[in-house]
């Protein structure tokens, strides 16, 4: 059993990524990164979860809520950044993780990565679809782009998405980030547009009372429907308060999630020690400032009571709070700002997805030929066979509850890069590194307890698929990885050790 905690030494996973078959092109640049993460993390949750959120949960507070939240999430995007910049590799958590807890719990995190990248790209192309469609009937062009074909529902919408951003990804990285960075700039120039516009229907008295008193009856779910936290304590959360600020804090911490993405582009940027902790960085400034800037103006254009979920099920967006002050034109804007958010959302998780499978097949986790590298410098096989896989489960079944088993997965994710962060500064101190997370260990302890809150506050019925999810990893592994790891074929002699003075 001690070969499953055997772990990849920093210096041989640097030294792999010069085997000519298997090389990257190095392109990218810290400003390339940082579109890469503000491409990822501004969908749609700007547009439609911020208003629902203060109406339900929050108040006005929900900017506060928008602030913690990001608090969280840098704690860990700073140990992603230390990690990122020792190891500048591809593969992120998945690497991270290889050089410190050991083969078997690098392919845990590595098939944990499938239910944030795959699954979550899967899940935000039908989300586009839905939007295409909106966007083409605001234009007077009726058209559904989900149609029954010999009785089988086909999104065709997600299947031209993802057909065109995978041709895109094959084509190489920095195209993908010229692409990204023009979209980019259209979803960002809506948001800066709503906040603009919406400045001069704010009214003062909207934000008083900033938190709400505090309503019993938070939640009505039972069963494993409600949240663990819930189901193992018994108790039922509120409406309003300090207990529904913290619950919305719980909330809209998931419109962040994506950042890990750029530590995923390590390996193909020019100067990671220096790039990969700015671009992590850099990206979750500028949305942390977008998202708290738009909810100030959403919840300063209408009383937070009338941004309540109606009881149709009918949720507020930041269209309902233009439409009440007459602006209905700006309905349109927002449609086409989240559109063109969606679209670089579903083509960053799956840049990301490829380069985790990129590098646990370049370690014989996974077949060994899926790692071979084009012309283009970028894992073609790989990029083409995820692109199938979305494709097939974007575009032929129901997306379900797939967005908490994407949340879920990112906050195992997060738990263990902040872990592993500890246990690298314990036994590597001598390795140079690019970033340093400070206050250490308070900050990545801090991170790991805030993770594990947000990871309580889901239902207890993503628990259980999350565990089966992971229980079919592991089965994976001793059918086919173990026996083909190439570290276990090398065997702990073989391993070529590299200066610390001679690491690129």
């Amino acid at each position: 059993m001690r070969e499953l905690w055997r772990t990849k030494t920093i210096e041989q996973s640097i030294a792999d990524t010069d085997d000519p078959d298997t090389r990257l092109r190095k392109d990218l640049t810290a400003w390339d990164l940082t579109v890469f993460g503000v491409a990822v993390v501004i969908g749609a949750g700007i547009f439609t979860l911020t208003a629902s959120t203060a109406g339900n949960l929050a108040g006005p507070s929900v900017s506060l809520a928008f602030v913690l939240a990001a608090v969280a999430c840098a704690l860990a995007a700073l140990c992603y950044a230390e990690f990122a910049s020792t190891v500048p590799v591809a593969g992120s958590a998945y690497t991270f993780s290889y050089a410190t807890f050991g083969e078997f719990m690098a392919w845990i995190i590595g098939w944990d990565l499938v239910l944030e990248f795959a699954v979550g790209a899967a899940a935000v192309a039908k989300g586009w679809s839905l939007y295409l469609q909106t966007v083409l009937g605001q234009l007077g062009v009726t058209v559904k782009t989900t149609v029954p074909v010999a009785g089988v529902d086909v999104d065709w919408g997600s299947l031209l998405l993802i057909a065109v951003l995978t041709a895109v990804l094959v084509v190489g990285t920095k195209l993908s980030s010229r692409v990204s960075a023009v979209i980019t700039a259209v979803k960002v120039a809506v948001v800066l547009l709503v906040i603009v516009l919406g400045i001069g229907y704010i009214k003062a008295a909207n934000y008083s009372p900033y938190i709400p008193p505090a309503q019993s009856g938070g939640t009505t779910a039972s069963g494993l429907e409600q949240s663990l936290f819930s189901l193992v304590t018994g108790f039922e959360g509120s409406t309003y308060g300090v207990l529904g600020l913290l619950a919305a804090a719980s909330l809209v911490f998931f419109a962040f999630i994506g950042f890990d993405v750029v530590a995923t582009t390590a390996e193909e940027t020019r100067n990671p020690q220096r790039a990969v902790p700015r671009g992590i960085l850099g990206s979750l400034a500028i949305v942390t400032v977008l998202y708290v800037a738009v909810s100030l103006v959403i919840t300063g254009m209408l009383p937070y009571d009338q941004l309540k979920t109606q009881p149709d099920g009918t949720r507020a967006t930041l269209a309902t709070a233009f439409s009440a002050n007459g602006v209905d034109w700006a309905a349109t804007v927002i449609s086409v700002g989240a559109l063109a958010g969606l679209t670089t959302v579903v083509m960053v998780l799956m840049l990301g997805q490829s380069r985790v499978l990129f590098a646990m097949s370049r370690d014989g986790l996974l077949p060994r030929g899926l790692a071979h590298t084009g012309e283009h410098g970028t894992p073609y096989r790989i990029t083409v066979i995820i692109g199938v896989l979305v494709a097939v489960a974007a575009g032929f079944f129901p997306a379900g509850r797939l967005e908490e088993m994407v949340n879920v997965g990112t906050l195992f994710a997060f738990i263990l890069v902040s872990a592993g962060v500890l246990v690298l500064r314990k036994t590597r101190p001598d390795l140079p590194r690019g970033f340093r997370v400070p206050l250490v260990p308070l900050v990545p302890v801090l991170a790991i307890l805030a993770c594990l809150w947000l990871m309580l506050n889901l239902t207890a019925l993503t628990w259980v698929r999350f565990l089966a999810w992971m229980a079919l990893g592991v089965v994976l592994y001793f059918v086919y990885s173990r026996r083909h790891s190439v570290l276990g074929k090398r065997g702990a002699t073989a391993v070529p050790v590299v200066k610390h003075d001679e690491i690129p």
